[in-house]
């Protein structure tokens, strides 16, 4: 069993604030065992909204939640909306009687609703599959190639892990997208997710996605922030400020897990994974993901000129500048772009993070560090 010690301290934490602790993320990357975990040896009650037993308790949902005491769970809040606004009333209740902690998968309507009903009474914490933290870092190769779904992460085999992957792909497509209440049929979002995988780690090319699609870039758009919002494509945006160079002002794009990733390419090992084209832009994709797991930070960006100098992850974070520069190389050297970003970007320090076992300073303020180190370099960010 994979612990997960910093997601359950951050729930604790988060609750001391807050009458109301969401969790959101993709399906299957772990919320109800993180959130059964946590509540182990607590006074807790838990509400399951995919179980029409539970359902059913929430006939009157005033009448059954009014009177608990304790930690309240809800999973699956998305399928009974209207318990945000009851939530609200709970939550403004002298002494707090009842801490409640709601778990969602991706939906825009959940998020819509925590934030409409529950501004000021609750705190967030945004999941995704496991970390180099939670699986040990010396097992980095098995998470970036499977990923971090916990059921792909844990599987037998490579081939059974990327038979979970591609089933995951199929019901996302075919059920999930339909239960949002998405119209599009599932093929066309199939074709448009396979193209943003060959485009993994590239800036965003709505006219070029249009053209391949035949269909209008507003199209193309919609579907690109269909899938941000269900938590399987991320957008990295560009950071522009007044240098006197024109910048890149539109967002990479990456499939999120690495693991699904690797099954839209068809890829089952790390053998395969390495000798395919797109094993250093899938290389950047997974330590992007493992630095902004580790930080939990909004203020994430890439960087890049159409002269061509660029910064793979700028990272605002306590009032300081990071920057991060990802190479599938064993001995990364200082290149002209590193010094540029260094220079016109005001940089605190720039990290270049690579596969082997090597540290070592390229600059005062560039130090190349191996994956087995990004952990415990990351939290320590003063």
């Amino acid at each position: 069993m994979i612990r997960r010690p910093s997601l359950l301290s951050l729930i604790r934490e988060s609750l001391r604030r807050s009458p109301v602790v969401s969790i959101l993320g993709p399906r299957q990357v772990g919320k109800s065992t993180l959130a059964r975990r946590f509540a182990a040896g607590r006074r807790a009650t838990f509400f399951d909204l995919e179980d029409p037993a539970d359902v059913a308790r929430l006939t009157a949902p005033k009448t059954a939640l009014e009177s608990l005491q304790g930690l309240v769970v809800i999973d699956e809040i998305q399928r009974m909306p209207a318990l945000f606004e009851l939530l609200r009333v709970l939550a403004d209740r002298p002494g707090i009687p009842a801490r409640f902690l709601i778990l969602g998968s991706a939906d825009p309507r959940l998020v819509r609703g925590v934030s409409e009903s529950l501004a000021g009474r609750v705190s967030h914490i945004d999941i995704a599959g496991f970390t180099l933290s939670e699986t040990g870092v010396p097992n980095f190769r098995r998470l970036w190639t499977g990923g971090g779904f916990p059921r792909a992460y844990t599987a037998a085999s490579d081939a059974a892990s990327l038979a979970w992957r591609q089933n995951y792909i199929r019901d996302f497509l075919q059920r999930d997208l339909a239960q949002l209440g998405v119209t599009i049929p599932a093929a066309a979002i199939g074709r448009f997710w396979n193209m943003v995988a060959h485009f993994h780690g590239c800036v965003w090319s709505g006219a070029e996605f249009a053209r391949s699609l035949g269909s209008s870039e507003p199209t193309a758009r919609r579907y690109l922030d269909l899938l941000s919002d269900a938590w399987v494509v991320r957008q990295l945006p560009p950071w522009f400020e007044n240098l006197g160079k024109r910048q890149v002002r539109h967002p990479k794009i990456y499939v999120q897990d690495s693991g699904l990733l690797h099954a839209l390419l068809g890829l089952r090992t790390n053998d395969e994974l390495m000798a395919h084209p797109k094993a250093g832009a899938s290389w950047e994709g997974f330590v992007l993901e493992q630095i902004l797991s580790l930080l939990r930070v909004s203020d994430a960006f890439f960087w890049g000129t159409h002269q061509g100098a660029e910064l793979d992850l700028l990272v605002l974070h306590r009032g300081k500048r990071y920057g991060f520069e990802v190479k599938l190389s064993d001995a990364p050297t200082l290149t002209k772009s590193m010094a540029m970003a260094l220079k016109d970007l005001r940089l605190d320090r720039l990290f270049v993070v690579h596969p082997g076992t090597a540290r070592y300073p390229l600059h005062d303020k560039v130090e190349v560090v191996p994956i087995l180190a990004l952990p415990s370099s990351v939290e320590n960010l003063s």
